[in-house]
């Protein structure tokens, strides 16, 4: 596992294609640039300018929105400068100007003097915050490669897993001729966002790209079509393929609910034995399909075995009365 200790100031200045709508332009502290962002929450602590600072967090980007800035343009000069060094003493790893306004020119003097980085944008502080907060929340967001592959089958983030060799690129192929969509093949990259979601994709490199045995390197998205493929999925099932061994006792009902633990979080798992003679991929989407069900409250196996238990109880209630009417003819 692998998480990321923070995102840099100058990683920020880089990921324009990563955020669409949030331009960034550097104003000062171009020494500063190595400074980790190491918190997705955004603070906006205008009264740490009037000397009330004890709130101002470690690793959290700082913003000027139109209050501050005009709070710095009331302030005589020293004025000014005081305040500026009082909170650039805090360990801050930049501080983002929105709204495209001017600043005062002590600002710049006094990041500059502080290897502090200042950023600017045009956008208004709403909208800043919620761009730059979705960001550094994918940026900060745990990682872990798994081996594996991931498809979308009928809605549902389906990763399969097991051994080197054991067929999961084939079952993958045959599920993908079955119009469903490939995600990623043999590395996927899962990062956990929010409290519950895990998100899959695939690393740029080997994108859209399947390895198979005795047939080599494809390219599924020239070969099958765009539909064929998604850029990224939330995981939300796991299949495990085994080995077929007699001597195992593999589960025939599906009562018992198995997991499989990414990055701290439990998400359904059923174990898949392989043998000669079975449709692996069929399985997977039948798989798939019960999930689903499943989630929306539907267990067949469960429901099977309440209907048995009432049938036995009913039985055994009839067979009671039974008894109790032939006790009651032979006292008489």
């Amino acid at each position: 596992m692998t998480s990321p200790a923070g995102v840099t100031v100058s990683a920020l200045l880089r990921s324009r294609p990563d955020a669409p709508g949030l331009p960034l332009d550097l104003l000062a502290g171009a020494d500063g640039l190595a400074r980790l962002v190491t918190s997705p929450h955004i603070q906006k602590t205008g009264l740490a300018l009037a000397g009330f600072d004890a709130y101002l967090r470690e690793g959290r980007v700082l913003i000027f929105g139109e209050s501050e800035v005009r709070y710095l343009e009331g302030l005589a000069p020293d004025g000014r400068v005081a305040a500026l060094q009082r909170m650039f003493g805090h360990d801050l790893p930049c501080i983002l100007i929105t709204g495209g306004f001017q600043v005062v020119p002590e600002l710049i003097v006094e990041a500059e003097r502080a290897a502090l980085p200042v950023l600017s944008t045009r956008l208004p502080t709403p909208d800043a915050i919620a761009k730059l907060s979705a960001l550094l929340d994918d940026r900060l967001a745990e990682r872990e490669t798994l081996h594996g592959v991931l498809l979308d089958v009928l809605g549902l983030g389906v990763l399969i897993v097991g051994e080197s060799g054991i067929g999961k690129s084939e079952c993958a192929l045959d599920l993908i001729v079955r119009g469903h969509r490939l995600v990623a093949d043999d590395a996927v990259e899962v990062r956990r966002r929010a409290e519950t979601i895990l998100i899959g994709t695939c690393p740029e490199l080997t994108r859209h790209h399947m390895e198979l045995r005795g047939l080599g390197v494809i390219n599924v998205k020239e070969l099958f079509g765009i539909a064929s493929i998604r850029s990224a999925k939330r995981i939300e099932f796991v299949v495990r393929l085994e080995r077929w061994d007699v001597a195992e006792d593999y589960d025939r009902l599906g009562l018992d609910d198995a997991h499989f633990e990414i990055l701290g979080l439990n998400v359904p798992l059923v174990r898949m034995p392989v043998a000669p003679g079975r449709n692996i991929a069929i399985l997977v989407e039948v798989a798939a399909r019960n999930q689903l069900l499943r989630a929306r409250g539907h267990h067949a196996a469960r429901e099977l075995a309440a209907r048995l238990d009432a049938r036995l109880l009913a039985e055994a209630d009839e067979s009671d009365d039974d008894i109790d009417a032939t006790d009651a003819a032979d006292d008489s």
